[in-house]
């Protein structure tokens, strides 16, 4: 999604289990009902985003509605085939869509407080190659040059659900973008298959007329 323009381009409309893409919708339902950031609790936003600690996760879950939180955000914001989990419990087991997670992001760059967007940024760009379980989430968009991202994955039955989505800088314009997939193969080759997807977007990329980063 061209964040300036709101144009957007998918491919496949289908609808994936969340992973740890929840947590991202959880923290935007959260700061846009003005709820009290006291320092623990701005300390579990930041290890919820960046390495993704499902502690963290669970006690803001609970904390601040989570199974509501899901279908509020997606309805205040149009994001479609978006919704809660059937198992209020299960936050990895969410709905989501790629037109309806790049309406987030569009959200949070273009609509957001500006305080509660750098609050996400900040916490995104802090995002270690190693996760707090010990998953390798570089992949994707993580570490390529100019971006923030959210990753997700979560192992159901056969399936490993791994996403990677975030924001691009291009030269003076921003893209949303999102890599939602569900494989089968190993861990390590359904990283590289999301990874060798990231890189065929942004070098399809039109050619920046100037430098910029995302911005925080």
């Amino acid at each position: 999604m061209d964040l300036r323009t709101g144009q957007l381009a998918a491919s496949g409309t289908e609808q994936f289990y969340s992973a740890s893409l929840s947590k991202l919708m959880l923290i935007v339902d959260m700061l846009d009902r003005d709820v009290e950031v006291t320092p623990a609790v701005q300390n579990l936003i930041t290890r919820a985003l960046g390495p993704s600690d499902d502690n963290a996760m669970n006690s803001l879950w609970v904390r601040f509605d989570g199974p509501a939180a899901m279908n509020r955000v997606a309805s205040s914001l149009g994001m479609t085939g978006t919704h809660g989990p059937d198992d209020r419990s299960q936050w990895g087991e969410a709905v989501v869509s790629p037109a309806g997670y790049a309406r987030l992001y569009q959200h949070i760059m273009t609509e957001m407080d500006p305080g509660n967007r750098d609050t996400i940024l900040a916490a995104l760009s802090a995002a270690p190659a190693t996760a707090v379980d010990g998953f390798n989430q570089e992949f994707g968009l993580l570490g390529l040059p100019k971006a923030v991202t959210k990753q997700g994955w979560m192992y159901y039955g056969n399936r490993l659900y791994l996403h990677s989505a975030g924001v691009v800088a291009n030269g003076s314009d921003h893209y949303a973008v999102v890599l939602l997939t569900s494989q089968t193969p190993s861990a390590g080759v359904a990283r590289a298959n999301v990874s060798v997807l990231a890189k065929a977007i942004m070098s399809a990329m039109p050619s920046p007329d100037s430098s910029a980063e995302v911005t925080r």
